[in-house]
């Protein structure tokens, strides 16, 4: 693809700012991708490691859901699968981690975890922060849930766009992040919800705390100290 991969874009130094714009149709078409692989092909696809990286770019910034090489197919007779694929780090939904058998929910999580990073321009990855006295490790999403419960999105956008974005449509990509990326599968909403919400065809409420997240911070947190 002409303009490479989404990563390239958002994290590299000396790549071309996208601007909000680009970025809401970016979102928009790689939900809408998912969306279509769930739910319109003749048997349900997963694709098992959605990130920047596997995100292509055309010449107008379209995007292509790339390399399917992890992917499953569950029939339309069933909801689960058992794989022994696994994504990328940074992008696992918990359910992963338990060796269950798993449904498109894990490219849902996988997704909000990506729409973060559109939003912000950074990798969700935890840093670590030091002050004068201590150091603790902050977690990105951990940190956009709480700055969307205080009503204070626009911290959280990419501060290269200079203030240039729509406040409204970018705490509606906030909600429907955090709910993405919560914590049991059965609370996330399928793609097509997703779709719809980005769209603001359907409204959300203010999503919780993911607790594993929170709890992986704070265990981080625990064991700075030690």
């Amino acid at each position: 693809m002409v303009n490479g991969s989404l990563d390239a874009h958002l994290f590299q130094s000396n790549a071309t700012i996208l601007n909000w714009s680009t970025r809401y149709q970016i979102a928009i078409g790689v939900a809408g991708g998912l969306s279509y692989l769930h739910q319109s092909c003749c048997e349900c696809i997963i694709h098992c490691d959605v990130k920047p990286e596997n995100i292509l770019l055309s010449a107008s910034f379209v995007p292509k859901i790339a390399d399917f090489g992890m992917a499953a197919i569950v029939g339309r007779d069933f909801s689960k699968v058992l794989t022994t694929s696994r994504g990328t780090i940074g992008y696992l939904a918990p359910e992963w981690l338990s060796g269950v058998a798993v449904t498109p929910k894990v490219d849902v999580y996988s997704f909000g975890m990506v729409l973060l990073e559109i939003i912000s321009g950074r990798r969700n990855s935890p840093n670590q922060v030091y002050t004068s006295s201590s150091y603790h490790v902050a977690f990105f999403p951990v940190r956009a849930v709480s700055k969307l419960h205080e009503g204070d999105v626009q911290s959280l956008v990419d501060p290269q766009l200079q203030g240039d974005f729509n406040l409204e449509e970018a705490e509606r990509f906030c909600k429907v992040a955090c709910w993405c990326i919560q914590d049991n599968e059965c609370d996330r909403p399928t793609m097509i919800e997703v779709v719809r919400a980005l769209e603001g065809l359907h409204g959300l409420d203010m999503p919780p705390m993911p607790r594993v997240l929170a709890a992986i911070t704070e265990c981080s947190d625990g064991a700075s100290m030690l």
